[in-house]
C-alpha cells in the first residue's frame, strides 16, 4: 500500500510539473533564454521527500511541459530539474533539512541552467547574470513556497516531515 501511495503522489507531481509551464503562462516572465513561471519549482520540491527516482521523474515531467508550452531554450534549462532534484532528493534521504536542501541547490541549480544555454549562443552576460542569477533567484522564491506548502501538507496527511522541513 505504501508504494502504491509514493506512485500516486509521483504521478500528481508529474502531472503539476506538465500543467504548470501550460497553463501558468500568465505568470511567466521571460528575459532572453531566461524565463520565471512561478511555482514552477514547487512539485520538484516536493517530490524530493519521496526520494531519487520520483525527485527525477518529476524533473523530466517538468521538461515535457516547458517543452510543449515553451522555446526548447527554456526546456533544455527545465530539464535540469531532473538533476537537482536527484541531489535534493539524496540529501533529504539523508536527514538534511529542507531548507538547507534548497540553500545547496539553488547554486547548483543556477549553474545547471547557466550551462544549458551556453550551446544556444548566448553572451556570457546572459549566460552567467540573466540566467544563473535569475535562476538562483527563482530557485529560492519558489523554495520559500514549497516550504510553506510541505508544512500544511505534512499537518493534512499527518505524515511527520516537518522534522526535514525545518
Amino acid at each position: 500500500m505504501k508504494n502504491i501511495k509514493k506512485m500516486t503522489y509521483c504521478g500528481l507531481l508529474i502531472a503539476l510539473s506538465i500543467v504548470i509551464p501550460l497553463t501558468f503562462v500568465f505568470l511567466r516572465v521571460q528575459a532572453g533564454p531566461f524565463s520565471a513561471t512561478l511555482a514552477s519549482h514547487v512539485p520538484l520540491f516536493i517530490a524530493m521527500f519521496l526520494g531519487p527516482v520520483a525527485a527525477a521523474m518529476v524533473g523530466l515531467g517538468s521538461a515535457l511541459g516547458f517543452l510543449m508550452s515553451a522555446p526548447a531554450v527554456i526546456a533544455a534549462r527545465a530539464f535540469m530539474h531532473t538533476f537537482v532534484g536527484l541531489v535534493g532528493a539524496i540529501l533529504i534521504k539523508k536527514g538534511v533539512s529542507f531548507s538547507k536542501v534548497i540553500a545547496i541547490t539553488a547554486p547548483i541549480h543556477a549553474i545547471l541552467e547557466a550551462l544549458s544555454v551556453i550551446p544556444f549562443g548566448f553572451t556570457m552576460y546572459k549566460v552567467l547574470v540573466v540566467v544563473g542569477v535569475g535562476t538562483f533567484l527563482h530557485h529560492m522564491v519558489d523554495g520559500v513556497i514549497a516550504f510553506v506548502l510541505i508544512r500544511a501538507l505534512a499537518k493534512s496527511l499527518k505524515m511527520d516531515i516537518t522534522k526535514a522541513a525545518a
